[in-house]
């Protein structure tokens, strides 16, 4: 099946790309993070995608650079806690934006490498990308089975 993943970072995208490898899928890596800034550390994020994408043989696309867009949606929040109402809405942009790629390449399916993060709740970024994509989300928690670990171990080697 081909899966569009949308991608945080490259060392996220080195452990979720293998884990749906593994599963026999075909991954389509999209970059799209309009929530960092500034542009150098969006820059420096967006090359260590592609030189994922190079080592691991999948081709990434990246989604337009929209930081206004994301400052827009979450200025009201910027007082909230981690996992809060803020990520939630951060969430949701980049998994809306993620579905509309997957319309426009005729992709299977969708998923995120946001549930690598021992830091993000799985179960919300699941719950917000079914409500979006409904059977066309693939529900993963790839920090389950050491994923995170396992993620670092393959960046660290290139």
């Amino acid at each position: 099946m081909k899966v569009v993943l949308h991608i945080c970072c490259g060392v996220c995208a080195a452990g979720a790309v293998e884990a749906l490898a593994e599963e026999g899928h075909q991954v389509i890596g999209f970059f799209y993070n309009p929530n960092i800034h500034p542009v150098l550390e969006f820059q420096r994020r967006l090359g260590a995608a592609y030189k994922v994408a190079q080592k691991l043989n999948f081709l990434l696309e990246a989604g337009p650079y929209t930081p206004e867009e994301w400052l827009k949606m979450t200025n009201s929040l910027e007082h909230e806690p981690e996992s809060g109402k803020r990520c939630q809405v951060c969430y949701r942009l980049r998994l809306e934006k993620t579905y509309e790629y997957l319309i426009s390449c005729g992709a299977d399916a969708f998923t995120t490498t946001l549930t690598i993060s021992p830091h993000k709740s799985a179960q919300a970024i699941n719950k917000i990308g079914q409500e979006i994509g409904g059977e066309k989300f693939l529900v993963r928690d790839f920090k389950k089975k050491e994923g995170f670990k396992r993620a670092v171990q393959l960046a660290k080697r290139w």
